[in-house]
């Protein structure tokens, strides 16, 4: 048999199936996948030939890919003749996961709209940014969600409910054709948001050449396992889904493959409970799961898992948020499926999948390690006057890609400072490569909060704290959780409680504060610790607040 790296070139050589050749990519010469399909649309139509295999299934519905198709084609017929969506045209997806997600999504695209996925858990406030920022020509929302948009006062031509509106749909243009308008590989597909550090979310706008590279790097590691002598076909696999389809981890690198390669997901509908995830493995035949370390954290706390069947699950991913060494260790003496096949990887909603992957041997020799940067993937550490920095040296994480994002929607200038001409992308992550390539980090995102898999950026709450009449400063914190990770906590500054009753309003409660940001945050955001003081917060010299010196002393 071939070596590794042999199997690698001949895959990715000149004539392979997964030829790899430099090309124009928006000004820069990139790596790109010679035979990738030519944008979603194709992807969708060739779908429709794996016919009666699962594509999604719940615990209690199968839809196969003949279904989807027609489903999607009724659909997306509906979209562009009754509803007026047009080429380029927005649709918002705010939703929890269903399969009549899916089926928006594929329809949005075969309509030749860009798909928008809203976070499921905003808060009303972060809906109201959202349509005011993308404009949709309708939205896709549940019940719950719906009631959320029509409550913001932005006006939105549609509201169609998950519930009632999709199936009606899927059903209204029985036997119509897939009709895909034409679009270029860089025109946008999808915009999914990541918070941002100015407090606002940012729209990742990815294009049908990034999603068309993602599939490709998938299809290329099933023929990889398959030339290495792993007998089980993509037709053979079955992959959890158990994140929010508004992540790139299980739309760009689960739904969207799995329909190219024909490859059954297996989705978990609400949230996650170890006991019904297990259970679902067990019926399903699951081989394949990415997941969070929270959701491992609660497998590793919940007890007896022995119960459950899982000699199936062949395959186990970490990803989202960082995970210790010795956590690691932990979960594989618990979760069988750990032992062997536990691989964790390093990405960002801006890098469309992962930029780098850590292998079970990887892991064993370096724990700690984020691994070897992915198939396509060009990899820096960069100092602050952004030049390349040898192994070892800490600096900035930067990497250019085809699956790197076009730009943020409508924010030229955070674009700019993220992706320059050049097209390398500057994280604001920090870590260092190590004597052989593989990438190790020391400190994400300057100071984000990562809280079961969730990104929280401190500014984006302070900013909402800041707004609370009783408030004179703050500072927001991760520290850490057993569980989560991370929570959130809050140092606030008050004025001194008023000498005599009736004087001025008394300092806001935790409690106050709490409800105060429910109403503006996504839950997860809310802080769940508060330290509320009257001194002043500790500043440098240029007013600063020194945030390491306030972490260090937190009660």
């Amino acid at each position: 048999m071939s070596s590794p790296m042999e199997i690698v070139r001949e895959l990715t050589g000149p004539g392979g199936e997964f030829e790899l050749r430099d090309e124009d990519v928006l000004g820069a010469r990139l790596p790109v996948f010679a035979n990738r399909a030519r944008d979603l649309g194709a992807v969708l139509a060739r779908s429709s030939s794996y016919g009666d295999r699962d594509y999604v299934v719940t615990a209690s519905r199968r839809l196969t890919f003949a279904d989807h198709a027609a489903a999607v084609a009724s659909t997306a017929k509906a979209l562009r003749e009754d509803l007026g969506v047009r080429p380029g045209d927005r649709v918002a997806i705010n939703a929890a996961n269903s399969p009549e997600w899916i089926i928006a999504f594929w329809a949005t695209i075969a309509a030749g709209g860009v798909a928008v996925g809203y976070n499921a858990w905003w808060a009303p406030r972060e809906v109201e940014y959202a349509l005011g920022h993308t404009e949709p020509k309708l939205v896709i929302a549940d019940a719950k969600r719906a009631a959320l948009t029509s409550g913001t006062g932005v006006p939105v031509e549609n509201v169609l409910t998950v519930e009632t509106d999709v199936p009606s749909l899927t059903s209204r243009y029985p036997g119509a054709a897939l009709d895909v308008p034409d679009v270029a590989a860089d025109d946008p597909a999808v915009i999914l948001y990541t918070s941002g550090t100015s407090g606002r979310p940012k729209g990742a706008v990815h294009s049908h050449r990034n999603l068309t590279s993602v599939i490709e790097y998938h299809r290329f590691n099933d023929a990889l396992a398959r030339a290495s002598g792993d007998p089980a076909g993509p037709s053979s696999r079955r992959y959890l889904l158990a994140l929010p389809l508004f992540h790139i981890a299980c739309l760009h690198n689960l739904a969207v493959p799995r329909l190219a390669t024909g490859t059954a997901v297996i989705m978990h509908e609400g949230g996650f409970d170890v006991d019904e995830v297990l259970r679902l493995i067990e019926k399903e035949g699951v081989t394949n799961w990415g997941a969070v370390p929270t959701m491992a954290h609660r497998m590793v706390e919940h007890g007896d898992l022995s119960r459950y069947d899982v000699s199936s699950l062949t395959a186990f991913s970490l990803a989202t948020a960082p995970s210790s060494p010795a956590f690691k260790e932990r979960l594989r003496a618990v979760f069988p499926p750990a032992k062997d096949a536990l691989v964790d990887s390093y990405g960002l909603t801006e890098s469309c999948t992962g930029v780098s992957v850590a292998t079970p041997a990887d892991l064993a020799e370096s724990p700690g390690t984020l691994g070897r940067p992915t198939l396509g993937v060009q990899l820096e550490i960069r100092d602050p006057d952004d030049r390349p920095v040898p192994a070892g040296v800490e600096g900035e994480v930067c990497t250019r890609s085809a699956y790197n994002m076009v730009g943020y929607w409508r924010d030229p200038d955070a674009t700019a400072r993220a992706v320059g001409t050049d097209r390398w992308l500057h994280t604001g992550d920090i870590g260092m490569l190590d004597e052989r390539g593989r990438l190790r980090l020391t400190t994400r995102r300057s100071d984000l909060i990562i809280r079961g898999g969730e990104n929280v950026y401190p500014a984006e709450v302070e900013n909402v704290l800041a707004e609370h009449p009783g408030v004179r400063e703050c500072i927001v914190l991760g520290v850490a959780h057993p569980d989560l990770g991370q929570e959130v906590a809050a140092v606030v500054g008050v004025a001194a409680a008023p000498p005599s009753p009736g004087s001025s309003s008394p300092p806001p409660s935790p409690e106050e504060l709490t409800d105060y940001a429910r109403e503006r945050l996504a839950y997860f955001k809310v802080p769940t610790r508060w330290h509320i003081t009257t001194d002043p917060l500790p500043r440098n010299a240029t007013g600063k607040v020194l945030r390491r010196q306030i972490e260090s002393s937190l009660p």
